[in-house]
């Protein structure tokens, strides 16, 4: 949404809207000169908002349908889009490469971005998470560039979408609440690439693929796919691959943000970045500068033997790869994971997936459930996850109490994780972990 919103103000128009909390973002919006509150209140909405002709409403599926602004909006005949619609106009105009998956998109959305930057006259990017490298969720290129962006599936909301190119990263079992059952998803993701352009391409990875009988496409994987990465090593915390697609190969490409699932990620990125003509060269240099997306495994601590890792992982699947990356930089080390459950639905649906991939840790704190949308579901809670998981150094506490409970722990690899708003407590673990007066090293 908020790159949507600054797409509007970076041509000329006025933008004003309503977030359900003030965050960093929103604080930075304003600074931008959008008009934001935090109360669903009508009178709270610009005056000069409230005249119906051009006026454009843009909204989420996790606005909840008995929202009173958005109640006004509708009894009064006001063009209303959801978010998704919006993108789909954009990509009407556009050479689009729209990314999908059920996890795995915003880092990829965000390496293509940056990688097809270099071109000439560059990209539009729509990502949904802040891009280190340019401190926004977009990017702004020419008016006739490229678009990279983010298709999401909740909602079905991709179907929206029309792509040239298609990339998609994972078709594991998510927002059941929305499909049902695994079947529904994995078809309405097939219904997806089917919207790729009659001489457009479609990048899967091989793990997606095979949930996918569907158009011709061109497979990805560390080891085995039509595009693989040889020579994987670490060197001085990088990883660094050779990318191979049949005789292609670019050799000796330097990866800084860690993790086997980001070499599958970047697999994909370089692949588009060739089909787009950059060179060997080219790509090399951009991925070696390529810094990654806030929250996605960012380093918020890092001096001494104390590390503390932030990370949006929010699912069973997504759980076990950080915690395997974390494993593979640090692989003696003792990590304390603290994890926030999201949706009352999804820990419902991946109690086990929860339990088994938490695990891994050598101890794991669970905060509460972030409801977000959803109200609270009978008997799940984070204690059903606690009560599955055979790791004995294990607990749950508020999120009051979490800094006492690591000042009673003093533990120094720390490993944060959820989608909900477990990021405003991750500010307090870093000051609180971090040597005053000391900046971190590198």
């Amino acid at each position: 949404m908020s790159a949507l919103a600054r797409w509007f103000v970076a041509r000329g128009k006025k933008v004003a809207g309503y977030d359900l909390r003030e965050t960093e973002l929103t604080k930075t919006l304003v600074a931008e000169g959008m008009d934001i509150h935090f109360q669903p209140d009508i009178s709270l909405i610009p005056n000069n908002f409230k005249g119906q002709v051009g006026t454009l409403i843009v909204y989420t599926p996790a606005v909840p349908e008995d929202h009173a602004e958005l109640k006004f909006f509708r009894e009064n005949n006001f063009n209303l889009k959801k978010r998704a619609e919006v993108l789909g106009d954009l990509t009407k105009d556009h050479f689009t490469i729209a990314v999908a998956g059920t996890h795995g998109k915003t880092t990829t959305s965000s390496m293509i971005a940056h990688l097809i930057n270099g071109i000439s006259g560059g990209v539009n990017a729509f990502v949904g998470g802040i891009m280190t490298n340019y401190d926004s969720n977009l990017i702004l290129g020419d008016a006739d560039a490229p678009i990279v962006v983010e298709a999401d599936e909740f909602d079905r909301s991709f179907l929206y979408i029309h792509p040239n190119y298609t990339v998609v990263t994972s078709i594991d079992p998510d927002h059941l609440d929305i499909y049902g059952d695994e079947a529904e998803l994995a078809n309405t993701f097939l219904e997806f690439v089917k919207r790729t352009a009659p001489k457009g391409r479609i990048l899967m990875s091989s793990d997606a693929g095979l949930k996918i009988f569907g158009p011709a496409y061109t497979s990805y994987d560390i080891r085995l796919g039509d595009i693989v990465a040889e020579s994987l090593r670490i060197v001085e915390g990088a990883f660094v691959f050779t990318y191979r697609k049949g005789k292609i190969k670019v050799t000796d490409l330097f990866l800084y943000v860690p993790g086997y699932h980001n070499v599958m990620n970047a697999l994909a990125a370089v692949t588009v970045a060739l089909e787009m003509g950059m060179s060997d060269k080219q790509i090399r240099t951009r991925l070696k500068t390529y810094k990654g997306v806030k929250r996605r495994f960012e380093f918020v601590v890092r001096f001494g033997k104390t590390i503390v890792i932030d990370d949006y992982a929010h699912h069973p699947t997504e759980i076990a790869a950080i915690i395997r990356s974390v494993r593979v930089l640090y692989k003696k080390r003792y990590l304390t994971v603290v994890f926030q459950p999201h949706l009352f639905t999804r820990t419902r649906d991946f109690l086990e997936g929860f339990a088994e991939s938490l695990d891994a840790a050598d101890e794991v704190i669970l905060l509460p459930i972030y409801p977000a949308r959803e109200k609270a579901i009978r008997g799940v809670t984070s204690e059903s996850i606690l009560e599955l998981m055979k790791n004995e150094k294990k607990m749950v506490c508020e999120k009051d109490d979490l800094l006492t409970v690591l000042e009673e722990k003093k533990p120094d690899l720390i490993l944060t994780l959820g989608a909900g708003d477990i990021d405003k407590e991750v500010p307090k673990i870093a000051d609180f972990f971090r040597p005053k007066g000391d900046e971190d090293e590198e």
